[in-house]
């Protein structure tokens, strides 16, 4: 079962709900307030969890910067309710929960891309 860290902007709602699935789940804005994306990153790689942000800025670190990762959800909302992340993230989970261990996720109202990021 896949371990995550949940960043700050994505919010508690999703942290609470992934706990209450059994997932083991840590909140930036708990553990780490304010940290920068690079700590959580690392972090994440040292713990091996999966980062689930709505932040853009770990797409940059991933495929620009080619920063190493243990797995990324990118959540692209258009709408950014609560209950839209929920049924977002409830889809990737159902529907790919094996597949993000190291790789790239982008998860929209519409539709989830999964890229490979191993070198």
């Amino acid at each position: 079962m896949p371990k995550f860290i949940v960043d700050e902007c994505t919010g508690m709602s999703v942290v609470h709900f992934l706990r209450k699935q059994g997932y083991d789940t840590i909140s930036v804005s708990e553990s780490m307030p304010q940290a920068v994306d690079v700590d959580i990153l690392q972090r994440a790689i040292i713990e091996e969890r999966i980062v689930i942000t709505n932040d853009k800025d770990f797409g940059d670190m991933v495929f620009r910067d080619q920063r190493a990762h243990k797995g990324i959800v990118l959540l692209r909302l258009s709408d950014d309710l609560v209950e839209t992340k929920l049924r977002v993230l409830v889809a990737v989970l159902t529907e790919h929960v094996e597949k993000l261990a190291d790789h790239f996720v982008v998860a929209t109202e519409e539709n989830i891309r999964i890229r490979s990021t191993v070198r």
